[in-house]
């Protein structure tokens, strides 16, 4: 069983963010993990990095930044994160993707020297960007410096009733990817094995807790979700499992952008959105 701390990469400021995650919770956040294992640390998801920050234009595009609104901090990267742990860079060895989006990979080039873990079906929905939504999705300055990816197809064993790919290489087997296809053409969950009992990364196969834990989701997710995703119906079948999942109590369910989730799991908060973003360079 590995220890993990629950990180926020980056604070989401959206447009009309009552209406997306409600008065409380102004700002959505980039839900990251980072597991301590005998093959060094592993990074579930990477947020935005520091490149990102520092450039946002070139690397996250106008509407991104437009519409989401990123909080541009650097502090909030997983770099400088790991660094206020007592690691550097080089003790990350792996990181594992939920998938590909630029708000999910930026910060993995912060680490690059870091072995890259993605299924097979996301790398090259990625890497070939045939759709005008994958080419608004992907950012190729965010692997420009070539990571070494690991790919994988999505077969292997079975975990609590979902297919996943038990065998990541250099990783231990306590660490795996659940294929949740329809967000993306390749997006996966990653489920740990922690102290505490399984977790599951569902990274954006849902954006709000409701969806697992019942009762309404806002409407304005519900739309980012339609508007989103690559396959309606494979996203809402993986969303009713996902929910038997998380009320069997077989594993601690959530998602990449819930606050509310990760208040629950860690007492680490980004930067509150009443702080305005720096303007884009």
């Amino acid at each position: 069983m590995l220890r993990v701390h629950h990180l926020d990469c980056a604070t989401l400021c959206t447009l009309a963010p009552r209406l997306v995650v409600g008065p409380d919770h102004p700002g959505m956040v980039c839900h990251a993990l980072l597991v301590e294992t005998d093959a060094g640390l592993v990074l579930v998801d990477a947020g935005l990095g520091t490149h990102d920050v520092r450039a946002p234009i070139e690397r996250l595009g106008r509407g991104f930044n437009w519409v989401v609104r990123p909080r541009l901090d650097e502090a909030q990267t997983a770099v400088r994160q790991v660094e206020r742990l007592g690691y550097t860079a080089a003790d990350v060895r792996h990181i594992v993707l939920t998938h590909l989006d630029l708000d999910h990979a930026g910060g993995m080039s912060d680490f690059p020297n870091a072995k890259v873990h993605v299924t097979l079906q996301e790398h090259e929905a990625a890497m070939l960007a045939s759709t005008f939504k994958e080419q608004r999705r992907y950012r190729g300055a965010q692997w420009a410096h070539w990571p070494d990816f690991e790919l994988y197809r999505t077969r292997g064993t079975q975990w609590f009733g979902f297919d996943a790919v038990d065998q990541l290489r250099g990783l231990p087997p306590e660490i795996l990817l659940v294929p949740l296809f329809g967000h993306t053409r390749g997006h996966a969950g990653v489920a740990v094995h922690t102290t505490d009992g399984w977790q599951l990364h569902a990274g954006d196969a849902y954006f709000h807790r409701a969806t697992v834990e019942g009762g309404r989701v806002p409407l304005a997710l519900r739309i980012s979700e339609r508007i989103f995703d690559m396959d309606v119906t494979a996203r809402m079948a993986n969303q009713v499992r996902l929910g038997a999942l998380a009320r069997s109590g077989d594993a601690r369910v959530f998602c990449a952008h819930d606050p509310v989730e990760f208040a629950r799991l860690s007492p680490r908060h980004g930067a509150p959105c009443a702080s305005p973003s720096p303007s884009p360079s």
